[in-house]
């Protein structure tokens, strides 16, 4: 684990592709958004407070044997990483409830994806502020409600890997 107090703003490596977890409620959904992160070359970033402790073996377990390399940026809160996110890239916000698909977004070179917590997505305040600049994944069913976090990472890192590959 990586905190934002050891790293000031920037991130390992050059990662241009950044994934946010917002308030994290569950090991197993961030272990997972890790090892997707590092399979996609893009970092990891928690904001706290998180649901569960980084060292948990839920997390560790989802992460399999490669949470160590993922090395998640740990943020103290969403002040302390809104700070920082100038530097970082543009920010895209997931919701369910958004009014834009994904397929209707170019993703820049330098992107952070951001994402809620389990249990009730990104804070009302956020979505005031940058109403704008939310996304949702489509969904077929309309009586879904979402789809679980880690997936949705999934789905909209390799989105925007693959207009990069186009690109």
């Amino acid at each position: 684990m990586v905190t934002q107090e050891q790293t000031g703003s920037e991130s390992r490596a050059a990662a241009d592709l950044h994934v946010v977890l917002v308030t994290p409620e569950i090991a197993w959904n961030t272990g997972n958004a890790g090892r997707t992160c590092l399979a996609a070359g893009a970092q990891l970033h928690l904001v706290r407070p998180l649901g569960f402790s980084i060292d948990e073996r839920e997390v560790r377990r989802a992460g399999v044997d490669y949470w160590p390399r993922v090395q998640p940026v740990v943020w103290e809160d969403w002040a302390s990483f809104e700070a920082a996110l100038p530097g970082i890239g543009e920010p895209f916000f997931f919701s369910a409830e958004a009014p834009r698909e994904i397929w209707d977004v170019e993703f820049p070179a330098r992107a952070a994806l951001i994402f809620g917590r389990e249990s009730g997505g990104l804070p009302d305040d956020l979505r005031r502020r940058y109403a704008e600049r939310f996304v949702c994944i489509p969904m077929a069913d309309t009586r879904m409600r979402s789809l679980n976090v880690s997936t949705a990472v999934a789905v909209v890192l390799y989105e925007a890997l693959r207009q990069r590959r186009r690109a």
